[in-house]
């Protein structure tokens, strides 16, 4: 495993992680859990990521019986935790970034992870209704108290990190060191565009998520559907109206014959691809079976036969490369 600096911060990642959205809580118990993630810290993984919101809190608490029982060293481990969305209840303080909420959602992850800090936490979505410097001395404050080391963003527009990262220097706060944004073959527009200019003006990293395209680039859906399939369950209609659409499933088709070529999945193919971009930190996979962690992780060694050649051979199926953003 090769480990990445989380943009210009001192913390090391490992380039391929493992998350817990949809599938903790949600699609696997802690059985499951303790396999995917003991296959992942067994073949160098050092970074597990969360939030609050999967499945209301059991995410975490599964992730935190699993790492107990296991009696990995805390220090080995990187773990995140992410609040805006709250555990899903309804009161008028149960989700956004105030500091009544980032504080009491502190310390509701640290209870179910069972850990005295966790090493990352994430505002996941931006909130309208809280001013940016609110959310920033809350974020400061939580680093100041031990209970994180590091704070970012995820799914936050250029200028809204611009305008954070702003705000923690003119008041000498802890900056926000790194984002969490969909990034895959056929989401590509705010990494490779967007966000350009901050890798080296604030020295931004990135915890990518979704490197399969919500399983559409493993190519299970090129002939429907399957039952059991994250797209399947109940409540998943948005995203698969969003991923699954003709053009897509025909450039899959073209990929897979790509990765075929270059004597891998269709899904390493698409992993690989992600950890060609220098700018990113590391690539979160998600996994509900452990035959699925081993294919992910598998994909790092392979990355070396994506050559320019490759890459320009994706490229010519894809067709979607973002503009270069004009000089100023």
């Amino acid at each position: 495993m090769n480990y990445r600096r989380l943009g210009h911060s001192g913390l090391k990642v490992s380039e391929l992680s493992l998350g817990a959205w949809i599938t903790y809580g949600g699609q696997v118990g802690e059985d499951a859990a303790r396999e995917c993630m003991s296959a992942g810290y067994d073949a160098g993984v050092n970074f597990f990521d969360n939030a609050e919101a999967y499945a209301h809190g059991a995410a975490e608490t599964i992730m935190g019986n699993v790492i107990r029982k296991m009696g990995w060293r805390r220090s080995s481990l990187v773990v995140s935790t992410k609040f805006y969305f709250g555990l899903g209840l309804k009161g008028p303080n149960d989700r956004g970034l105030s500091r009544k909420r980032l504080m009491e959602g502190i310390h509701g992850s640290l209870r179910r992870l069972q850990m005295d800090y966790v090493d990352l936490i994430f505002a996941h979505r931006p909130d309208p209704e809280t001013p940016i410097e609110e959310t920033v001395r809350a974020m400061h404050d939580i680093i100041g108290q031990g209970k994180a080391l590091y704070w970012g963003t995820s799914e936050w527009t250029a200028d809204e990190i611009v305008q954070a990262h702003a705000v923690a220097e003119g008041h000498h706060l802890h900056k926000p060191q790194m984002e969490q944004p969909q990034y895959n073959m056929f989401w590509r527009e705010r990494v490779e565009r967007q966000y350009a200019r901050l890798y080296t003006e604030i020295g931004l990293g990135l915890t990518t998520w979704s490197p399969l395209a919500s399983g559409l680039l493993t190519g299970k859906y090129s002939e429907g559907i399957p039952a059991g399939s994250r797209l399947a369950l109940k409540g998943m209609e948005w995203l698969r109206e969003e991923v699954v659409t003709p053009e897509r499933i025909e450039k899959v088709k073209r990929l897979a014959m790509v990765a075929r070529d270059l004597e891998m999945s269709t899904a390493q193919l698409a992993i690989a691809w992600c950890l060609k971009n220098p700018n990113v930190s590391s690539v979160i996979t998600g996994a509900t079976r452990v035959e699925q962690v081993r294919e992910n992780l598998k994909a790092a060694e392979l990355s070396d036969k994506l050559t320019p050649d490759a890459m320009e051979r994706i490229e010519k199926v894809l067709g979607n490369r973002p503009e270069s953003v004009e000089p100023e």
